[in-house]
């Protein structure tokens, strides 16, 4: 059974105290600080936003990487927490162009055996698909589909904080708080099904015995059944301009190629919110900032990197199993051993032989983003942060290894190391795309134990560094603007 879609719980940020006025500046156009504008501007602030790059978006860009009209996601490329985000359901970004595609299934997982494992959407589908397990991953994961409103609500929220929906997020804790081994080891009796969920887990970019590492497994496989794993027709730049497009309609100014490097020199205002990481809030506001908190977040960590591959083809990816041709998005990986293995090597500093790779298709669902009878295809794998090692025919062979005669399909490939990354968006830290390295102490108090305040009374930080932290939700920079305002109302 599907959920139906979140409701509308983020209307307005004005706390009911009527419009507020004052001016607030937004260091940042990434989708954390487009959404922290939305917030000011609906409470009645006029907001200024300033983007060091040409196009707003950050990690949520759309670009022409190989060839000419080949449109290629940037970063993000698939958006199940976007489509599922409280916040963004609340806003009217349908209106401005924001159209989610779903392939027929959200994901493909193939195997050595020629087969594949399919994510359907659907639960009783999946629970088909699953066969043995079929029954358990059903019994898993619908309390949270079913109920998606509620609980994104309140997995989206700082910690520690108490839940609005108590008992569902106390059943989420029994099976979420150990690790993806632990969960599915105990849960699913087929290696199909620990191989499927071992991807999905892997996106925590935790190793698989890690704790937390079953929490993010469990949140992306419900999304998936209760909102699905959509792209963005177009692309994800389609999202970015829908949210810069409202707050425009807000009174909202968002001004590009406007590099911060003092937020002393900002326009004078009430508040500033900073799209940023802790290491560059210390470059533009280090002087306004106590040597306490300084220190904090100069002690924040951050996370593994990746090598990102964008390709341009000449025809669609000729998988071993034809059933990958169902799904926007492929984990390539083969067993939960070998996924974990890869994981593991990663986390202790090491490159692994055969990498877990993340690849998307989005061509195969929205043609128009490449010439007629062409396609692009998205890769990455997991690296140590700042590696400069190049991965690329390791990262290759994996995809060979599912899906045989795919180098001949390739037209032009745009590779990006870690560094590549930053240079492109400051924010990627080492090629750290999630804000920040995910363990206990670093996700409940992220970057530091006050989340979104720093020591200066009109200055806050809402980027993917802090709660809930990485992925397309827009929702650090909601909780932001709320602090924000809370503040200046009082």
């Amino acid at each position: 059974m599907r959920a139906g879609p979140p409701q509308n719980t983020h209307e307005s940020a004005n706390f009911g105290c009527g419009p507020m006025t004052g001016k607030a500046c937004v260091v940042g156009a990434g989708h954390n600080g487009l959404a922290a504008g939305i917030v000011l501007g609906q409470a009645g602030l006029r907001v200024d936003v300033f983007e060091a790059e040409s196009v707003a978006g950050g990690a949520t860009r759309t670009l022409e990487l190989t060839l000419p009209g080949f449109l290629h996601d940037f970063g993000a490329a698939v958006h199940p927490m976007g489509a599922g985000s409280p916040f963004f359901a609340s806003l009217p970004l349908r209106e401005y162009g924001l159209d989610w595609i779903h392939s027929p299934a959200p994901l493909a997982h193939p195997l050595d055996d020629g087969t594949t494992v399919i994510l359907e959407r659907d639960l009783r589908q999946a629970e088909s698909w699953l066969g043995p397990d079929g029954r358990a991953w059903r019994n898993l994961l619908e309390p949270f589909a079913e109920r998606w409103s509620d609980f994104a609500a309140d997995v989206l929220r700082p910690l520690p904080s108490i839940p609005h929906h108590p008992r569902l997020m106390a059943r989420f804790g029994m099976n979420a708080m150990g690790s993806a081994r632990t969960l599915a080891f105990g849960r699913f009796r087929q290696e199909r099904a620990r191989a499927l969920f071992a991807g999905i887990a892997a996106h925590s970019f935790l190793r698989l015995e890690d704790p937390l590492s079953a929490a993010f497994g469990m949140i992306m496989a419900a999304a998936a059944h209760a909102v699905g794993w959509p792209i963005a027709r177009g692309g994800t730049q389609s999202l970015t301009n829908a949210l810069c497009a409202y707050l425009g309609k807000l009174g909202g100014t968002i001004h590009t190629s406007a590099r911060v490097d003092d937020v002393a020199r900002l326009p004078a205002n009430d508040m500033t919110l900073c799209d940023l990481t802790p290491r560059q809030l210390l470059r533009v506001a280090g002087n306004r900032l106590s040597s306490s908190y300084k220190k904090r977040l100069a002690d924040f960590r951050y996370g593994p990197g990746v090598f990102k591959v964008d390709y341009a083809l000449d025809g669609p990816i000729p998988w071993r199993a034809a059933e990958c041709l169902r799904a926007a998005t492929v984990h390539l990986g083969g067993t939960f051993e070998e996924i974990a293995a890869s994981e593991t090597a990663m986390r202790q500093g090491r490159h692994s032989e055969r990498p877990f790779v993340l690849l998307v298709q989005p061509t195969l669902f929205d043609p128009l983003r490449a010439p007629a009878g062409k396609h692009i295809a998205w890769a990455y794998c997991h690296v140590p942060n700042g590696s400069t090692v190049d991965m690329l025919g390791t990262l290759e062979g994996q995809i060979e290894r599912f899906a045989p005669g795919f180098l001949d399909c390739v037209l032009a490939r745009r590779v990006f190391f870690p560094a590549d990354l930053e240079s492109m968006d400051a924010n990627l830290v080492g090629g750290d795309i999630i804000g920040g390295g995910l363990d206990v102490r670093q996700f409940c108090f992220r970057p530091t134990r006050w989340h979104y305040a720093t020591s200066a009374s009109d200055l806050y930080i809402c980027s993917a560094s802090t709660p809930p932290g990485g992925s397309v939700h827009g929702m650090c920079g909601y909780h932001a603007a709320r602090m924000a305002l809370s503040r200046l109302k009082k």
